[in-house]
């Protein structure tokens, strides 16, 4: 399934970047906003991009130099930006773009279980080469107390049956371990009533969004990563995030807010948002917002 980048003019000149600038792509994935950086630019923009799976880095990179860019590529989660980047002499930037939303490619391709439409094991872990230290979603399920369960599928999924979801798991663990995402989309299904199962949306959605950003630190790498972009922006710099659920907008939000109470200009008072055109073409931006700032 190949990956439609969200929201992609409205980033790429909400950036304002200029020829010799240098942009970090925070989130890599497969390349889209960057090759249109290096598209519109003509090359002249260097990219810095993080992913955590080898595999997306590999494509971004013949993407970005179909593009006529060039793309200095680092396997690490974009909350060590500051630290890898200073490690390579990266000192100063002009620009950070950020999309959080998972790739169609993890999705659909990766093997580790992101989607509930997918039987594979249940790992939802972004590592795509993970070891045993790596935190997984099956480590999560099968070993966190029925109250943490609860607690991170309230809060990372604002699901409101999280309790009765978290004793379901919780029983459905004793008889056996839970291994793929069918098993736990099972006992999810067999815990909520009727009405919520044949909802509008699946009764999954909310308990498969809270054990990723759980199993990935999703908001407290997100708030690391702000901060680094915001340390290594030059000012007159721009930082631009698109976001697509509640949880991680707030976060841009108040840190936005902090910062532009001295040291910035908020250039977006209101996110950004999907125009008709674009939510028809590709669903998945329905939620999206992009809001922008600027070092002073």
């Amino acid at each position: 399934m190949e990956h439609v980048p969200v929201l992609l003019h409205e980033a790429v000149e909400g950036l304002e970047l200029k020829a010799g600038d240098t942009l970090i792509d925070a989130t890599l994935g497969a390349g889209g906003h960057s090759s249109e950086v290096s598209k519109q630019y003509a090359g002249n923009v260097s990219i810095v991009g993080f992913d955590l799976d080898q595999n997306a880095l590999a494509l971004a990179k013949t993407t970005v130099e179909l593009a006529g860019g060039t793309l200095t590529q680092i396997l690490s989660n974009f909350r060590r930006m500051e630290k890898e980047c200073r490690e390579r002499g990266i000192e100063e930037v002009q620009g950070v773009l950020f999309d959080l939303g998972v790739s169609s490619m993890e999705f659909s391709n990766s093997g580790r279980g992101f989607s509930f439409k997918y039987d594979e094991p249940l790992l939802m872990t972004l590592n795509s080469h993970p070891d045993e230290d790596t935190l997984t979603a099956r480590a999560i399920v099968n070993s966190y107390t029925e109250e943490d369960l609860a607690n991170i599928i309230f809060e990372y999924g604002e699901e409101r049956l999280s309790r009765r979801i978290a004793k379901a798991i919780v029983t459905a663990r004793r008889i056996k371990k839970i291994e793929t995402t069918f098993e736990l989309v099972d006992i999810i299904k067999g815990s909520v009533p009727a009405a919520y199962r044949n909802g509008r949306i699946h009764p999954a959605t909310r308990t498969f969004q809270a054990l990723r950003i759980a199993t990935n630190d999703e908001l407290g790498a997100l708030k690391d990563g702000l901060q680094g972009a915001w340390n290594l922006l030059a000012p007159g710099g721009r930082i631009a995030v698109i976001s697509f659920h509640s949880l991680e907008d707030r976060i841009v939000k108040n840190m936005f807010k902090e910062w532009g109470k001295e040291q910035a200009k908020i250039i977006t008072k209101k996110p950004i948002v999907p125009g008709r055109e674009e939510i028809i073409s590709n669903p998945r931006s329905r939620s999206s917002k992009l809001r922008i700032i600027q070092k002073l």
